[in-house]
């Protein structure tokens, strides 16, 4: 039976006052009733235009059969086919850009709520059932795994699981890479990732932290240690500073130094983030969403500005109405120029009025100044406009192609210039959604697995 309701089944939340107090998960996910109701409104399209949309061609409908059908079970075994991290990729993907924006019910209504049905899939799944992994017969190959984010963990699981002894090196203290440090834990709970992190170590994958690959150990020392294929994924970090923004003043943050502080740094917070009065965040994506309701939470009067409108910001749809919900001050068309400061602290920001003028490369109206001048008095300011690639990598091993925008220049199936070298996710594309550096990682451990066989 379908349920011809127009409108989605609501998420439990948080009430407002209540979560601007804690950093505890906003959504508190569908109750088994939810997420039958939710899953009858599926209209069982033949050419399933949702799977068309996800970037690993997730088979949808056939999942959301079976939670109509209260087998939750059922739904987990065929989502996990194609996701290893259902319960992440739940909660993050913007789902409204990919396989809900083909949903038909949304000609009419509101799509159905395929990230909300994939998250109930998954934490059900957990609260029934321990970490675990099959055994599989080893095959003796060792393979290098650089990066614990969401391509290194798909790429890992699925060579672990295919019989390689995998090792991934992370360059930080903790395993997770942006999955941990740098999504808010009212968004991801660490919980939640530190059980992908188990079922790693489960499958027999070896996690070495503060194991930077770089000058000091290069891919080169890898394949001297016994490793016979590597797979790089280790993301695009490095920050994006506009112009005119002085980043030496005290007060001024990276979105990745100020999230790390935050997620990770709780009962240590650095002074002048604990004790900041007025907090000014610049960016209109995630990053820049989730560090201004960070803010908020830590008592700070919190203002955002996007040189765009809200309506072209690439953030999802929920967090930007969770944003407008908790009171902060949201400015479009305005755009930080120059910061400034007194005796090394920062004191305020100069601000452009901006209008929209033609479509970009992107397919979104650029951004035009004004001419038009206005300051905002501030002691934190933290830019969250992009970051771009790293290259302890690329630029410590010899012949690894890169491609003209900076980024590590592969095939379709992760293949490097360099034999045995492999790459997938934002080392590649550039920052992207969390399911689509997935599907990479996965896609290089066919690769590799194709590539070690046939030596």
């Amino acid at each position: 039976m379908i349920n011809n309701v127009r409108e989605r089944n609501p998420m439990p939340e948080q009430d407002r006052a209540v979560r601007l107090t804690n950093f505890n998960e906003v959504a508190l996910g569908y109750t088994e009733a939810d997420a039958i109701r939710e899953a009858m409104r599926c209209l069982k399209c033949r050419k399933k235009p949702c799977t068309v949309g996800c970037p690993i061609n997730q088979q949808i409908p056939e999942f959301i059969a079976r939670v109509a059908e209260g087998d939750f079970e059922g739904a987990y075994e065929i989502i996990t086919v194609r996701s290893c991290m259902p319960s992440i990729c739940g909660r993050v993907c913007p789902q409204e850009q990919q396989c809900e924006k083909n949903c038909a019910q949304g000609v009419r209504g509101e799509a159905v709520g395929i990230g909300r049905l994939e998250r109930f899939v998954a934490d059900w799944h957990a609260a029934r059932t321990a970490v675990s992994a099959p055994q599989v017969e080893k095959k003796g190959k060792k393979v290098a795994v650089i990066g614990s984010g969401p391509a290194g963990i798909a790429c890992a699981g699925d060579l672990a699981s295919l019989g390689y002894d995998v090792t991934v090196f992370e360059k930080l203290s903790y395993a997770g890479g942006i999955l941990t440090y740098g999504i808010p834990q009212f968004v991801l709970p660490n919980s939640v990732v530190d059980r992908e992190i188990e079922t790693l170590k489960a499958r027999g994958v070896e996690i070495v932290t503060s194991a930077p690959i770089d000058k000091n150990k290069s891919i080169d020392a890898l394949f001297a240690e016994g490793y016979e294929a590597v797979f790089v994924g280790n993301g695009a970090d490095v920050p994006q500073t506009p112009r005119g923004l002085d980043t030496s003043l005290t007060g001024v943050w990276s979105a990745n130094d100020y999230l790390t502080e935050v997620n990770l740094n709780t009962e240590n917070l650095p002074e002048n983030i604990k004790s900041a009065k007025r907090v000014l965040v610049v960016g209109g994506g995630n990053v820049a969403v989730d560090a201004v309701r960070c803010a908020k939470r830590l008592g700070a009067e919190t203002i955002m500005v996007y040189r765009r409108t809200l309506a072209e910001a690439p953030a999802r749809r929920d967090e930007i109405e969770h944003t407008r919900e908790e009171d902060i001050e949201i400015k479009e068309l305005t755009n930080p120029v120059e910061c400034y400061g007194k005796d090394g602290v920062l004191v305020g920001v100069k601000c452009e009025k901006m209008v929209l003028g033609e479509p970009d490369a992107s397919g979104r109206r650029s951004p035009v100044g004004t001419g038009e001048f206005f300051d905002v008095a501030c002691d934190n300011l933290v830019i969250a406009t992009g970051t771009s690639y790293s290259e302890d990598v690329v630029d410590t091993t010899t012949g690894i192609d890169k491609d003209k925008w900076g980024g590590i220049a592969t095939d379709d199936d992760g293949k490097t210039s360099r034999p045995g070298v492999f790459a997938g996710g934002d080392a590649v594309t550039g920052p992207q959604t969390v399911v689509k550096a997935m599907g990479a990682g996965k896609r290089a451990a066919v690769s590799i697995d194709q590539y070690l066989s046939a030596k």
